[in-house]
């Protein structure tokens, strides 16, 4: 990519940025002349607002990005209305039906699919080949051509995916290791080694308080949850309920109404039965258990990596506890697979009469660039150390940046040459220092150790991936009919029942749900995948 300076734009330069400015001299990065005005609608949460209160003379509307954007593009970028949660919700719902669209929207798969059907946007299938970067088309095509497929509807790419990272979601056992050696108990090589250490931390008072007020694994009540759910858990016995998977004939399956989640519920049931679980779990969501964590009383939970945040919230009270990541473990020798959800979820749609589908390309261009590429400022558009980033309405991101940050360290670590450490890694480094060089400040770097350490959970991450252990999901296709019409009431009966097992409920009753399930569109359901699947392999 080759980059040029400003060469006569009387434009004045982004105040934010120290350097001069820096223009492009390919399609995918070329400058409006004159500049045009892009439409959006937005989301204006608590956490933007309070990024915003971070950065004096910024705004929702005018601030680093928009600058950069107008400035090297040429884009205005504007917004026909902003709400927060669940009105911002609504009023995208109503916007669709009624086709009233900005000209770039950020949907789901749902709502892509709705405004295909409608006739309301544009297909994107030549426009993102012949505008988006060589960097761009690395970046998002880290996690194959699933976000792609998702996006892409009787054969026409109908939105550019914002590329999630499936390896994200990567689980690990997060354990309070004060208490395993309180206990004189080692880490879990196999599910009931996990049992034995539930039941202890339940019934041995780990925590020397006399009162028997500990549990031994943290569950919410939403029971998928990437932090304090059961789904990895699961995976321990062979189960991955909320991921289509092929099965010994090639066909794809629904995970969650396989045979082997009865006996992971099994499990739960008799770890609730043992007082093992906190008994109000289905009333709590992911908050609520994390005060009981911060309070002392839990001591394992399954989680991404971005747990070690979570588990730090008990070193407020008691400052000595501390935790591990540790693989997640089966009822054997075998190494468990770890199910992935396909994650990419956000697309952007370009309205049907807009006459610059390219413009949100060049946008994904120019972000990718300015935080990845061979021009990027990290520390004026990504982090300052605020999430700067968050500023910009698009907003995708390299699928495996976390990891490949990892690797950085792993081998600055291994030659003692710290010095090469590009943007990312070099920030969490600093991080890590703080922590290790047990300043005053040092729990600020805790977390980041955690995750980051030579030990932790990357470590662990980037182990199952060299051991093939990663199980990604099986059906990456936009929502099929069925899907759309179904899959809300599916889901809600697969929770419930779920949940009244583990309860209490005579396991039979997960019998009466894959009928259930069957009659309710999960037989059609699964036949429409299986079509997918079919035409995917088979061209």
């Amino acid at each position: 990519m080759s980059g040029c300076s400003d060469n006569g734009n009387e434009e004045p330069p982004i105040p934010d940025s120290g350097q001069e400015m820096v223009f492009y001299d390919e399609p995918g990065l070329g400058r409006y002349d004159p500049p045009i005005d892009v439409t959006f609608v937005r989301e204006n949460g608590t956490g933007l607002e309070n990024l915003i209160r971070e950065l004096p003379g910024q705004s929702v509307e005018d601030n680093t990005w928009s600058r950069l954007y107008e400035e090297v593009l040429g884009i205005r970028i504007q917004y026909d209305w902003l709400a927060k949660g669940d009105l911002y919700q609504q009023k995208l719902g109503v916007a669709i039906a009624s086709g009233d669209i900005p000209d770039i929207m950020k949907v789901n798969a749902q709502q892509l699919r709705l405004l295909t059907n409608a006739g309301l946007i544009q297909e994107m299938t030549d426009t993102y080949e012949k505008y988006a970067t060589p960097l761009t088309k690395r970046i998002l095509s880290q996690e194959g051509m699933g976000p792609f497929d998702s996006a892409t509807i009787d054969g026409k790419l109908m939105a550019i995916p914002e590329t999630g990272a499936s390896i994200e979601g990567a689980q690990f056992i997060w354990i309070r290791t004060d208490w395993l050696e309180q206990l004189g108990m080692q880490p879990p090589r196999t599910m009931d080694d996990l049992h034995a250490i539930s039941k202890a931390f339940t019934e041995q008072d780990p925590d020397q308080n006399g009162k028997n007020d500990t549990y031994g694994l943290a569950v919410t009540q939403y029971l998928w949850d990437p932090v304090m759910g059961v789904m990895d858990f699961m995976a321990g016995y062979g189960a991955y309920p909320k991921i289509w998977l092929k099965d010994d004939k090639g066909k794809l399956v629904y995970g969650g109404v396989q045979p082997e989640v009865k006996t992971a519920l099994l499990a739960l049931q008799d770890m609730y039965k043992n007082g093992q679980l906190d008994p109000e779990f289905g009333l709590k969501n992911g908050d609520k258990v994390k005060e009981m964590l911060a309070s002392g009383k839990l001591g394992m939970f399954y989680g991404e990596q971005w747990g070690a945040f979570v588990a730090q919230a008990s070193r407020g009270l008691y400052p000595n506890s501390e935790w591990k990541a540790f693989p997640i473990v089966s009822e054997g020798v075998e190494k468990p697979k770890v199910p992935l959800r396909f994650s990419t979820y956000q697309f952007f749609a370009v309205r049907k009469d807009f006459p610059h589908p390219e413009a949100v390309v060049k946008m994904f261009n120019l972000h990718l660039e300015k935080n990845w590429g061979e021009t990027a400022e990290y520390e004026t558009y990504y982090s300052n150390p605020f999430p700067v980033w968050q500023l910009s309405p698009i907003t995708p991101y390299p699928g495996r940046k976390n990891l490949d940050a990892f690797l950085e360290l792993k081998e600055a670590r291994r030659t003692g040459d710290f010095s090469m450490l590009r943007d990312e890694a070099k920030a969490i480094q600093k991080n890590i220092e703080a922590y290790l060089s047990g300043s005053s400040n040092k729990d600020t770097g805790w977390g980041w150790e955690k995750a980051y350490g030579p030990d932790g959970a990357f470590a662990i991450l980037d182990q199952y991936e060299r051991n093939g252990q990663l199980l990604f999901e099986g059906f990456v296709g936009a929502p099929t009919d069925t899907m759309i019409d179904k899959q809300a009431v599916l889901d809600e009966l697969q929770l419930e029942t779920y949940i009244n097992i583990i309860l209490g409920r005579p396991v039979e009753d997960f019998d009466r749900f894959i009928k259930e399930w069957s009659d309710l569109g999960g037989d059609e359901m699964t036949a429409e995948v299986n079509q997918w699947f079919a035409e995917k392999n088979n061209p």
